[in-house]
Protein backbone atom coordinates (compact mmCIF):
# COMPACT_ATOMS: atom_id res chain seq x y z
CA UNK A 1 0.00 0.00 0.00
CA UNK A 2 0.96 3.72 -0.58
CA UNK A 3 1.55 6.54 1.07
CA UNK A 4 -1.59 8.24 -0.62
CA UNK A 5 -3.69 5.01 0.16
CA UNK A 6 -3.03 5.00 3.84
CA UNK A 7 -3.62 8.24 3.74
CA UNK A 8 -7.31 8.15 1.72
CA UNK A 9 -8.38 5.65 4.61
CA UNK A 10 -7.73 7.41 7.56
CA UNK A 11 -9.31 10.26 6.01
CA UNK A 12 -12.25 8.31 5.47
CA UNK A 13 -11.88 6.66 8.71
CA UNK A 14 -11.61 10.14 10.91
CA UNK A 15 -14.59 11.59 8.70
CA UNK A 16 -12.23 14.54 8.08
CA UNK A 17 -12.21 15.20 11.86
CA UNK A 18 -8.49 16.60 12.71
CA UNK A 19 -7.81 15.00 16.02
CA UNK A 20 -5.54 18.07 16.99
CA UNK A 21 -8.26 20.69 17.03
CA UNK A 22 -10.41 17.73 18.81
CA UNK A 23 -8.40 18.31 21.72
CA UNK A 24 -7.42 21.57 21.40
CA UNK A 25 -10.92 22.66 21.52
CA UNK A 26 -11.67 19.86 24.52
CA UNK A 27 -8.79 21.78 26.44
CA UNK A 28 -10.32 24.80 25.94
CA UNK A 29 -13.82 23.84 26.99
CA UNK A 30 -12.45 22.53 30.40
CA UNK A 31 -10.26 25.67 31.42
CA UNK A 32 -13.36 28.22 30.05
CA UNK A 33 -14.93 25.70 32.85
CA UNK A 34 -12.93 26.40 35.54
CA UNK A 35 -12.54 29.82 34.66
CA UNK A 36 -16.42 30.81 34.84
CA UNK A 37 -16.25 28.57 38.00
CA UNK A 38 -14.03 30.73 39.32
CA UNK A 39 -15.14 33.81 38.16
CA UNK A 40 -18.87 33.04 39.75
CA UNK A 41 -16.92 32.79 43.01
CA UNK A 42 -15.47 36.21 42.72
CA UNK A 43 -18.90 37.44 41.48
CA UNK A 44 -20.93 36.06 44.52
CA UNK A 45 -18.25 37.14 47.12
CA UNK A 46 -18.20 40.54 45.93
CA UNK A 47 -21.65 41.03 45.90
CA UNK A 48 -21.86 39.40 49.14
CA UNK A 49 -19.64 42.17 50.50
CA UNK A 50 -20.40 44.89 48.98
CA UNK A 51 -24.57 44.12 48.89
CA UNK A 52 -25.02 41.64 51.45
CA UNK A 53 -26.75 39.52 49.22
CA UNK A 54 -25.64 36.49 46.25
CA UNK A 55 -27.22 36.84 43.11
CA UNK A 56 -28.38 33.39 42.11
CA UNK A 57 -28.27 33.55 38.35
CA UNK A 58 -24.58 33.47 38.10
CA UNK A 59 -25.06 29.92 40.55
CA UNK A 60 -27.38 28.67 38.30
CA UNK A 61 -26.20 29.13 35.32
CA UNK A 62 -22.51 26.89 37.29
CA UNK A 63 -24.82 24.20 37.81
CA UNK A 64 -26.39 24.05 34.56
CA UNK A 65 -22.95 23.79 32.76
CA UNK A 66 -22.16 20.93 35.55
CA UNK A 67 -25.23 19.28 34.86
CA UNK A 68 -24.91 19.15 30.83
CA UNK A 69 -21.60 17.98 30.59
CA UNK A 70 -22.34 15.11 33.08
CA UNK A 71 -25.48 13.86 31.16
CA UNK A 72 -23.02 14.42 27.88
CA UNK A 73 -20.68 12.16 29.19
CA UNK A 74 -23.15 9.71 31.08
CA UNK A 75 -24.98 9.64 27.32
CA UNK A 76 -21.51 8.50 26.06
CA UNK A 77 -20.07 6.45 28.16
CA UNK A 78 -23.46 4.36 30.03
CA UNK A 79 -22.10 4.92 33.75
CA UNK A 80 -23.93 5.04 36.48
CA UNK A 81 -22.09 7.07 38.18
CA UNK A 82 -21.92 9.68 35.46
CA UNK A 83 -25.99 9.88 35.66
CA UNK A 84 -26.07 10.26 39.57
CA UNK A 85 -23.63 13.54 39.29
CA UNK A 86 -25.59 14.80 36.75
CA UNK A 87 -28.60 14.43 38.44
CA UNK A 88 -27.11 16.18 41.34
CA UNK A 89 -26.10 18.89 39.39
CA UNK A 90 -29.81 18.83 37.72
CA UNK A 91 -31.23 19.12 41.11
CA UNK A 92 -28.45 21.76 42.02
CA UNK A 93 -29.84 24.13 38.94
CA UNK A 94 -33.43 24.15 39.80
CA UNK A 95 -32.92 25.13 42.96
CA UNK A 96 -30.91 27.72 42.18
CA UNK A 97 -33.35 28.45 39.28
CA UNK A 98 -36.34 28.44 41.84
CA UNK A 99 -33.83 30.98 44.08
CA UNK A 100 -33.00 33.24 41.22
CA UNK A 101 -37.15 33.96 40.29
CA UNK A 102 -37.67 34.63 43.73
CA UNK A 103 -35.18 36.80 43.88
CA UNK A 104 -36.16 38.80 41.04
CA UNK A 105 -39.46 38.69 42.23
CA UNK A 106 -38.11 39.59 45.44
CA UNK A 107 -39.28 37.20 48.15
CA UNK A 108 -35.84 36.54 48.96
Amino acid sequence: MDKDKILEMAQKENRGKDEADLAAQKNGAYLAYFVGLFAVIIWDVVEGIIYHQVNFGGNMCLFLMAFTAFIVKYVQLKKTHELIIAVIYGLGAAAFTVFWILQLCGVV
